[in-house]
């Protein structure tokens, strides 16, 4: 085995970090709130995001406070629901449909079908689309309890295709 020579024996040696100070407390507004006012709970609701900053904790909040004080009164919330209606009201263009979950089953009150081999009552379920029809969902009775809960030991793998 050859014996090689420390390449870091001669290198000199490192300066020392230099350290970065804090901003001093006088800097100003070191301090920032920020605010989220929904509509409702929709991403199609309005949001105000207003922001504050203060040169300390106490003067933030207090400006905060004030800023959302002087929007009410201001008719800013009202004015800022009412520019949106107007935006909505001028879409030109056409709606989408609502985004349908193709992989979760849903139950329709239609009456309880034959038993299962459980011996529980199945349910009607509609899901997805069938592939020989797809402007149909695929139609079935399927277990009552693994149609509530798929991972319920308790429930069978009963189906009956509806055609």
């Amino acid at each position: 085995m050859t014996a090689y020579a420390d390449p870091f024996a001669t290198a000199p040696a490192p300066e020392p970090a230099a350290t970065t100070q804090p901003a001093p407390a006088s800097a100003p507004n070191p301090y920032k709130i920020g605010f989220t006012l929904k509509a409702a709970p929709g991403y199609e609701a309005e949001w105000l995001t207003p922001t504050v900053y203060g040169a300390s904790a106490q003067e933030t909040a207090e400006r905060g406070r004030d800023l959302l004080v002087a929007m009410q009164e201001a008719g800013l919330i009202d004015l800022a629901t009412k520019a949106a209606e107007y935006t909505r009201a001028q879409y030109k263009g056409q709606a989408k449909p609502a985004a349908q979950n193709s992989n979760k089953p849903t139950q329709q009150p239609t009456g309880e079908g034959p038993l299962c081999k459980c011996g529980n009552p199945s349910a009607y379920t509609e899901w997805g689309t069938n592939k020989f029809n797809p402007s149909q969902p695929n139609r079935a009775y399927k277990c009552a309890i693994k149609v509530a809960d798929y991972r319920d030991p308790s429930g069978c793998d009963f189906i009956k295709w509806v055609r």
